[in-house]
């Protein structure tokens, strides 16, 4: 087979993901975040380590609908992101200020980047892909009543308190919505896809 049109491969990729995947019993909004994660990465582990809160997806989409603010942890991140759906994207994290008072406090440029965020946008939809010490700080604003994000993707990579990180995250008694990879896996590529899968929506 030679198909070399953008579109054909991407409409071929999603068709052999739905035929591996098969038979898909969570619910139905849920799939296309799934399924573009999978494309993204070539990982179906991703199949059933993706939680959503209840109704996270469709609230996320609503929120999006007219153009949102979205917070990042990456400048990373911020680049992928579709620019065409009236998006305003925000991260801090090479700004000098940020870069001043992480030293200063002797700690990271990440959570510096969140507290900013939260101060201006904290009811934004908040994305996490590599920093699980941003989301562990943003997790803390939340039950300080410090943030209400309209969404938390809190998808970070790595060995070192990343699990403890997205735990946090899913452990919150609150109604914040939450998309999470559990375990290490996950990255600036899954949380892009998801992002851009809600905005395809």
């Amino acid at each position: 087979m030679n198909i070399l049109n953008p579109k054909q491969i991407e409409n071929e990729s999603m068709r052999i993901i739905s035929d591996i995947i098969g038979d898909y019993i969570g619910p139905a909004e849920n799939l296309p975040i799934i399924k573009r994660v999978i494309h993204a990465t070539a990982d179906f582990d991703f199949l059933n380590t993706l939680y959503f809160s209840d109704n996270a997806v469709n609230k996320a989409r609503e929120t999006l609908k007219n153009g949102a603010d979205i917070v990042t942890d990456t400048l990373m991140l911020s680049a992928g992101i579709s620019k065409n759906y009236g998006v305003k994207i925000h991260c801090y994290v090479a700004d000098d200020d940020v870069k001043e008072e992480a030293q200063a406090r002797n700690t990271t440029r990440s959570i510096i980047n969140i507290e900013h965020a939260a101060k201006n946008f904290s009811t934004a939809i908040y994305a996490i892909g590599n920093a699980p010490t941003a989301l562990i700080r943003l997790c803390e604003l939340i039950r300080e009543g410090k943030a209400n994000p309209a969404l938390v993707i809190g998808v970070p990579v790595g060995f070192v308190n990343v699990i403890e990180a997205k735990n946090m995250l899913a452990a919150l008694e609150t109604d914040t919505p939450r998309i999470i990879a559990h375990g290490r896996k996950g990255g600036t590529t899954v949380a892009c896809a998801i992002i851009n899968a809600l905005l395809y929506a």
